[in-house]
């Protein structure tokens, strides 16, 4: 397999021949500081076009990790299936909330990389008319966060070199995310789980009572408008990690606003595992195929 290695634009680049085991694209300095918490890869189908839709894929650690991006778990469960069908995957780090800064720091990293894509979309080979995105537990929050915030101002911040650049995304699935951690615990507790309460969020390093403010600003829900993308969910019903209510309610209003949504409850789902088993990434590819061909369609 030949490989070449390069710098350009603050970034590795690996530019390789054949399949997906390695990013075409290595270490891309999103925010433009040279933090590895604002690093993304980038894997390309092994096709021969000028540029193809993209997926940005951001993991879950309860917003705890700033590098997982080179996870052999990503790839096998995001990156392989989405090449295959056509679609460039953008895995990116963001900060901890616990090692670099608390809640909005995360999501202002996911729209830096997002307008980061739309600004070196040539150079990246991104067709930024599609830009779909997806994660799990924490990530699937951000991705959620991402999607219902696409036209709103108030989450975007300033990270990166690129700020006259859209972050808007087109289509959202998200494995499991948190939603509206006010009623967080209420749910675990309607479920049997028991803890003492309150408890410390990672995204505050804070609990819920003591910071309302923050934690409506992080629910997904608050930004719901009617051009907001459509929605794939996740959700195990026996997940005592992330309650199967945070994903219910995030459903609900999206149809409330007139929003493509479907809700896949897996009845043995527990946290994680289950819920990222080949039958269901296999409907997250079709969900992001199926929209991209209806929004060419329109």
């Amino acid at each position: 397999m030949n490989r070449v290695i390069f710098s350009f634009f603050l970034a590795t680049f690996i530019v390789q021949s054949q399949g997906s085991n390695f990013p075409d694209f290595v270490n891309i300095d999103y925010g433009g500081e040279k933090r590895i918490s604002q690093f993304m890869d980038i894997y390309l189908p092994n096709r021969n076009k000028d540029s193809y839709p993209v997926v940005i894929v951001i993991h879950g650690s309860g917003w705890r990790a700033n590098n997982k991006k080179s996870s052999d778990y990503g790839r096998n469960i995001f990156v392989n299936p989405l090449t295959e069908k056509n679609f460039a995957v953008a895995i990116i780090n963001h900060r901890s909330s616990t090692l670099d800064s608390i809640f909005p720091a995360q999501i202002h990293d996911v729209k830096a990389a997002i307008r980061y894509l739309r600004a070196k979309a040539r150079d990246l080979k991104i067709d930024t008319s599609f830009i779909g995105i997806t994660g799990y537990s924490s990530g699937g929050h951000l991705a959620a966060l991402a999607g219902t915030s696409s036209y709103d101002q108030s989450v975007e911040g300033n990270v990166g070199d690129f700020l006259n650049f859209s972050s808007h995304i087109d289509a959202v699935v998200d494995f499991y995310g948190p939603t509206d951690m006010s009623v967080f615990d209420d749910c675990l507790k309607r479920m049997g789980k028991e803890f003492k309460s309150p408890r410390k969020i990672p995204l505050f390093d804070n609990f819920v009572d003591q910071v309302p403010k923050e934690v409506q600003r992080a629910n997904p829900i608050k930004y719901i408008k009617e051009n907001s993308p459509p929605f794939l969910i996740f959700h195990g019903e026996n997940d005592l990690t992330v309650p199967i209510c945070q994903s219910i309610i995030l459903h609900e209003a999206l149809l409330k606003k007139g929003i493509n949504s479907e809700l896949i409850i897996d009845k043995n789902g527990d946290h994680c595992g289950n819920n990222l088993m080949p039958h269901h990434t296999s409907k997250m590819v079709n969900f992001f195929s199926t929209t991209l061909k209806s929004k060419y369609e329109n």
